[in-house]
């Protein structure tokens, strides 16, 4: 059962690498390209109807005509689930009417591996399908987009896969869709004279005043100086989840309220969001999804406090990324535990392993099950984390 396996995700990013959903699948345990199981597939949709199901957005999972069935599917949200399956499954009549229902209960049905001739000369596999999923390099690419333009079916272009930014940006530049599995390994140019954007330095300073408990009347001068991170402070502390019935419009009582601790992980959160220098926000989601999968496997294996300071560690581990300059300068303006730091260079201390897991839970052909065995922790312990930690990343509004 999937009680063994470990979930991988690859993230959907449109032009502006906005992050519209997930492929999910199960990590290989070693770098090859077979094709999954049918028995890996049924245990993925299986996982998916229980733990995922509404909760992480647009959802694309690859399937077989075996389980083009009503029952196989049946735990699964039509509205937010997409089928992915090969041309060669739809090429007989009998499957495709297979298909039919679940089209009628809201599936979408992506096809892989497609051909412009193929798709061109059957109206019916054209007629069924919701998208067409193309690797960058496909020689039909451009001619299948203008097929999506002017053919009575309204399929949309999806790129299979993006190798690292240059492809990126060459089919955004086309209106792409695509799937970036390794997102968080891609190199992007950095911020090259390393200057800091002056809100990056207003949120650096309140948090190092934070470190330092500084007087909530000092902190609220300082908040004063921009307007923005006023607004979305209030926003944050007046919206539905604090549960407050009057409306906070005075700074310094928001931060009283919202107490240094919460106030300098909401900071953190914020710090993330300000680089002017190749800002991604699809980056900026994997640091927060990040922070939240750590914090959550700390859970029960540490105390308290220790288990909040991998939100921190799981976050800033790509905050050099985010704001273009190296991990050393980013700690020289940050005062973190030892332990933090620790893990953040060397993925060393007390925290070091839980990111190792983080990072490898990422990974296609990642070694997920020797680091979970190493902190004692069963693949169901770590998938419930990581589909949580998505979850929760999809709702935070900065």
């Amino acid at each position: 059962m999937f009680e063994t396996k470990y979930l991988v995700r690859a993230p959907l990013l449109d032009p502006r690498q906005n992050v519209l959903g997930y492929k999910l699948g199960w990590q290989k345990k070693e770098k090859n390209n077979a094709p999954s199981s049918e028995d890996d597939l049924r245990q993925l949709l299986a996982f998916v109807g229980e733990h995922a199901a509404d909760r992480l957005g647009l959802l694309y999972v690859d399937v077989v005509p075996a389980l083009l069935t009503v029952e196989a599917l049946k735990s699964i949200s039509p509205a937010t689930t997409v089928l992915v399956l090969k041309q060669g499954d739809l090429l007989d009549a009998g499957r495709l009417t297979l298909v039919a229902p679940l089209i009628e209960r809201g599936f979408g049905v992506a096809l892989q591996d497609a051909d412009l001739a193929r798709l061109t000369s059957t109206p019916a596999l054209l007629s069924i399908v919701t998208q067409v999923v193309v690797a960058p390099d496909h020689p039909d690419l451009a001619a299948i987009g203008r097929l999506s333009q002017i053919s009575d079916s309204s399929f949309s272009v999806v790129v299979s896969r993006f190798p690292g930014w240059r492809e990126f940006d060459a089919c955004a530049a086309q209106g792409l869709n695509g799937f970036f599995p390794n997102l968080c390994l891609a190199a992007r140019e950095s911020n090259p004279r390393g200057e800091l954007g002056p809100q990056t330095a207003l949120i650096l300073k309140l948090m190092k005043m934070v470190q330092d408990n500084a007087d909530v009347r000092e902190l609220e001068k300082v908040l004063k100086h921009d307007a923005t991170i006023s607004y979305k402070l209030f926003r944050y502390i007046n919206s539905a989840g604090f549960g407050i019935e009057v409306e906070i419009e005075s700074l310094r009582l928001a931060v009283a309220m919202l107490g240094y601790r919460p106030l300098f992980r909401w900071l953190s959160l914020l710090l993330a969001a300000t680089s002017s220098t190749g800002f991604s926000p699809a980056l900026m989601q994997a640091a927060i999804v990040r922070g939240h999968f750590a914090e959550l496997l700390g859970r029960g294996a540490l105390p308290k406090s220790e288990a909040e300071n991998l939100f921190f560690v799981g976050m800033f581990s790509l905050l050099d990324r985010l704001l273009g300059i190296p991990m050393q300068e980013v700690l020289s303006r940050i005062l973190l535990p030892e332990a933090v730091v620790q893990a953040l260079l060397a993925r060393e201390g007390a925290y070091g392993p839980f990111l190792a897991l983080v990072e490898a839970c990422e990974q296609e052909d990642g070694c997920s099950a020797l680091h979970a065995d190493a902190l004692f922790m069963t693949a169901s312990d770590v998938n419930q984390a990581h589909v949580s930690a998505l979850a929760w990343a999809q709702n935070i509004k900065l």
